[in-house]
Formats: C-alpha cells, sequence, structure tokens
C-alpha cells in the first residue's frame, strides 16, 4: 500500500477580510454556513503569497477500503489560518464515505502544519486545494 499525498492549490473568489473566521474548534463545515469561510484569501488575490507546507500526516487506509480494493483521490478544500493550523476543511470530490476513506483524509489534513500565507507580508487566512490519493500496491 502506497499513499501519495499531492498539494494543489485552488483559484477561488476572494472574500473581503473584514469578518472574523469560525474559531479553532469549528468542524466540518455544514449545508447552512458559507464556502469558503468569510474573511479567507484565495490564491488569486494580488499581493498574496501561498501557504507552504511544513508537516504532512498520511491518512490511514482503513482496512475496509482495502479489502473493498478501494483506490482513487479524495479532493479537499482546506483553510490554512494565520498561524499555519489548518481550520476548516470541505471534501469538494468524494472517493468514499462507505468504508472511511474521505474522513481519513480529512483527519490526515487537519493534522497538516504550513508557513502561513500572507498579504502584504501580513499573515492572512488562505484557503488551498489539497489531493490525497488512496492506492494499493
Amino acid at each position: 500500500m502506497v499513499l501519495s499525498v499531492i498539494l494543489a492549490f485552488m483559484l477561488a473568489q476572494v472574500v473581503t477580510p473584514q469578518v472574523q473566521l469560525p474559531p479553532a474548534s469549528a468542524n466540518l463545515p455544514t449545508a447552512d454556513k458559507s464556502w469558503p469561510p468569510p474573511g479567507v484569501y484565495a490564491k488569486s488575490t494580488p499581493g498574496l503569497t501561498m501557504p507552504r507546507v511544513l508537516k504532512e500526516a498520511k491518512p490511514l487506509y482503513t482496512e475496509a477500503a482495502m479489502d473493498a480494493k478501494l483506490h482513487g483521490v479524495v479532493t479537499m478544500e482546506a483553510v490554512v489560518r494565520a498561524d499555519g493550523s489548518v481550520g476548516d476543511v470541505r471534501v469538494k470530490q468524494s472517493l468514499d464515505t462507505q468504508y472511511g476513506l474521505d474522513d481519513a483524509a480529512v483527519k490526515a489534513l487537519k493534522k497538516w502544519t504550513f508557513a502561513p500565507g500572507k498579504k502584504d507580508g501580513v499573515a492572512v487566512p488562505v484557503l488551498v486545494e489539497v489531493e490525497m490519493t488512496f492506492s494499493l500496491r
């Protein structure tokens, strides 16, 4: 079993930074929350330096998913907070909800740390896109 993780950043609509971010304890966004959360910058923002991965955590490949021979990619969008931690995460393209691979990917991403993104030299929350690939070998 080999897990490969690919990090890609997404282009998204810029949201004005005056609105306060959800607290660090906020869980996955629900249908009634806006996405991306208010105050989060997008890659297309002029003067923005994107976050850089400092530490990755690999997702656990569930035994049930391995038994079912599931493989593929989970694509997620996440907010990298101004302190470099991962805030809200949204599964953009699901691989599996039955055997736990989507959940494993989100749980692993929440453990990542980043050098924060900066807007004109000041650390700010930034929306990123992350793909986690599950493959059996």
